[in-house]
């Protein structure tokens, strides 16, 4: 991000907080574009390719209520991918603005996608659950994977078994049915993640 954006930025009233995580977010992924994985909710895909897009105000974010978009959407999705002047990573749109966090950054978001293609690639089995089959999975034997910075869409873990739980699309539309979960019966390094 150049000096005349940061001008342009801070002469608009954008807060200086955003405009230095904008800048960071540009210095470390400005330009990635990483492969979309099969079967996920369009909110677990993420933007086709990281870069820091027009800031805005959002409902439901803390004082000042500011993110800038953090890349175009992969296909046609009625929300724009965020990120917070704290840097949380989520989703955001509509007529009201809706804010859906679904990382506690964009790290937390990488983690996840690569962790989906580790997972899919490692695989014996994979099981997807929609709606009510996601309510009766018993996670009391698994643990988060804390890297993933978790919020709306999350993993965990236990010897053999990962578990990816998205539920972001389920709170923007406010449809229960639309949380999806994956079961991947694999064994894999969470350490190496």
């Amino acid at each position: 991000m150049d000096t005349q954006w940061r001008r342009l930025w801070q002469e608009a009233g954008i807060p200086l907080n955003l405009i230095d995580r904008a800048a960071q977010h540009h210095a470390r992924w400005g330009g990635l574009s990483l492969p979309a994985v099969r079967d996920l909710p369009e909110d677990a895909a993420g933007p086709g390719v990281l870069q820091v897009l027009s800031p805005e105000q959002v409902s439901g974010l803390p004082d000042p209520g500011w993110a800038f978009e953090a890349g175009p959407q992969r296909t046609a999705v009625p929300y724009s991918f965020l990120v917070s002047s704290d840097g949380t990573f989520g989703i955001s749109g509509g007529a009201d603005g809706r804010w859906v966090p679904l990382h506690g950054s964009v790290d937390g978001w990488v983690d996840s996608v690569a962790l989906a293609h580790a997972a899919l690639e490692n695989a014996e089995s994979v099981t997807r659950l929609t709606g009510a089959e996601v309510d009766k999975l018993d996670m009391n034997s698994m643990d988060p994977v804390e890297s993933i910075q978790g919020i709306s869409n999350n993993w965990w873990h236990r010897p053999g078994l990962l578990l990816a739980v998205y539920a972001g699309e389920s709170i923007y539309f406010d449809i229960p049915d639309y949380r999806t979960a994956f079961l991947y019966v694999c064994d894999i390094d969470i350490q190496g993640v």
